[in-house]
């Protein structure tokens, strides 16, 4: 599981003209799966995000967790996490998990953070979106379990 995170004073996602998800301050997760994904690992990505220590505190140290600054997440489903261009001009998805597999798992990973306590925001599973953010930081972190 490999998840591409962004700290965000804002953020939405839409899907055509329709949004489907918009949050406040927190996080725009991008998440992608690969073939030997289970649970475990969206509950340890889950877990991982929630503790998360990356907000400033009163003293402008990353002190403070999502849920100390009541901040939400954003997840967007992303397969090209798993594409690899290291041979030719086009990527291969391969390593990215069919959709059969990758949907339940999406679906358990938000399961998982919203058992966290986490205000949980989404995109659509393998529609086309649009994802517009503001940058708070920046802080850019790559996760992969």
């Amino acid at each position: 599981m490999r998840v591409l995170l962004q700290r965000v004073a804002r953020a939405e996602v839409r899907v055509g003209e329709r949004v489907t998800g918009r949050i406040g301050p927190g996080f725009v997760a991008l998440v992608g799966f690969t073939h030997t994904d289970g649970e475990a690992q969206s509950d340890w990505m889950a877990d991982k995000i929630a503790g998360l220590r990356v907000f400033a505190d009163d003293d402008d140290k990353k002190n403070r967790s999502l849920a100390d600054v009541h901040g939400a997440v954003l997840v967007v489903s992303q397969f090209t996490l798993y594409g690899d261009a290291s041979k030719g001009r086009r990527p291969s998805f391969v390593d990215a998990a069919r959709p059969e597999q990758a949907i339940p798992l999406y679906e358990h990973f938000l399961k998982s953070l919203r058992g966290r306590g986490l205000p949980v925001e989404t995109g659509e599973f393998g529609a086309m979106m649009a994802v517009e953010l503001v940058n708070d930081g920046p802080v850019t972190l790559w996760l992969e379990r």
